[in-house]
């Protein structure tokens, strides 16, 4: 009884095994199968992929291709006549310009001579104020201010005794013997520069003229014909004859009279006219 109890048990555990390889083998073909059919549907798949992907790329390549064909077609494409026309414009366009230049061309040469003529007047003036500015005034010519005597000449560089000082000193100017109240006159054309009463030379009246040229009158009584800054002609009266200089005071009735020369002392008797 134990044997068959035994060997039943046997043969069921024998069953139960079988039927788990069975179910086991069972499965493995199905996943088998089921990869089998994945794996021809994936491909099947892909395949069509590639050929919409290249009748796509085939679409584009040939869109492409049209677009460049009408641009070429458009810039290019043109007939025998056209061409010929475009020539014929563009010559015709030429043509006016060199016609337009050409006539430029005329009226700047018509212009040209009054340039020229304008030129040649602008430097003709510009050389004339040239000579204008570069020609040398004359110096001016000087008279006597009052008739007389020369009493005391002109010492320069050497000293001449001052009886009213009692001293051998400069003297810068002449002395012309005249009365008091002569009149006094401009010895050349010029301008008052000043009037003044001087500690040493008295009443005295200063006229500028060109060429750095300057009279001085001293020893005056009055000088009431002028003012400052007043324009005088050779000859016109300018004061009187007095006696107040303080350095002359002792000597007869006189004017004295100095000449400069770009203010450096000049013997007068060397410039003055009878």
């Amino acid at each position: 009884m134990r044997r068959e109890s035994r060997r039943s048990k046997e043969t069921e555990g024998g069953l139960d095994t079988r039927k788990m390889l069975y179910i086991a083998g069972t499965i493995l073909a199905l996943a088998v199968i089921a990869f089998v059919i994945t794996f021809i549907v994936y491909g099947n798949t892909l395949n069509e992929s590639s050929t919409e992907l290249g009748k796509l790329n085939s679409s584009i390549s040939n869109t492409y291709a049209n677009d460049k064909a009408e641009e070429t077609s458009t810039s290019y494409g043109k007939t025998v006549n056209e061409v010929k026309e475009s020539d014929a414009k563009n010559n015709s366009s030429n043509t006016e310009k060199v016609a337009v230049n050409t006539s430029n061309a005329e009226k700047n040469k018509k212009n040209e001579p009054s340039s020229t003529k304008t030129a040649e007047t602008k430097t003709k003036t510009t050389k004339s104020e040239e000579v204008v500015k570069t020609e040398k005034v004359p110096d001016p010519t000087f008279k006597m201010p009052v008739a007389g005597e020369i009493m005391k000449e002109f010492a320069g560089n050497k000293l001449v005794y001052s009886s009213t000082l009692d001293v051998w000193t400069a003297h810068n100017g002449i002395d012309i013997k005249a009365d008091k109240t002569t009149v006094v006159k401009a010895a050349a054309d010029g301008t008052v520069s000043s009037i003044k009463n001087d500690p040493r030379y008295g009443l005295t009246v200063i006229i500028e003229h060109v060429n750095g040229y300057k009279t001085i009158y001293a020893n005056l009584l009055s000088t009431e014909f002028v003012v400052v800054g007043e324009k005088v002609t050779q000859g016109q009266s300018i004061g009187t004859v007095g006696n107040t200089a303080t350095f002359e005071v002792s000597d007869e009735s006189h004017l004295h009279f100095e000449l400069l020369k770009e203010n450096e002392q000049q013997d007068p008797e060397l410039y003055l006219e009878q």
